[in-house]
């Protein structure tokens, strides 16, 4: 199965996972997804009222430089593991 196979297979389980993980992990996943569609954080960073979105707009921006294939890789791998 190839790495986009392998992707687009985590983001199916990831609707499906045993229980939900922590904020943290979900900021991962969130940063690790928009990395592997999107590449480097762009746009504005979001106000101080919308903390969601600025935290988000945060964990993405961390992955900075990772290239598309390593952050699905890592994506991949992190489902698997939450799946258990």
């Amino acid at each position: 199965m190839s790495l986009q196979e392998q992707f687009l297979q985590a983001q199916a389980d990831s609707k499906n996972l045993p229980e939900r993980p922590d904020n943290m992990t979900l900021l991962k996943i969130y940063a690790l997804f928009k990395q592997a569609g999107a590449g480097d954080a762009n746009g504005e960073r979001p106000g101080f009222t919308d903390m969601v979105g600025r935290a988000k707009y945060d964990a993405w921006c961390t992955l900075a430089g990772t290239s598309k294939e390593a952050a699905m890789q890592q994506y991949v791998e992190l489902i698997d593991e939450l799946r258990g």
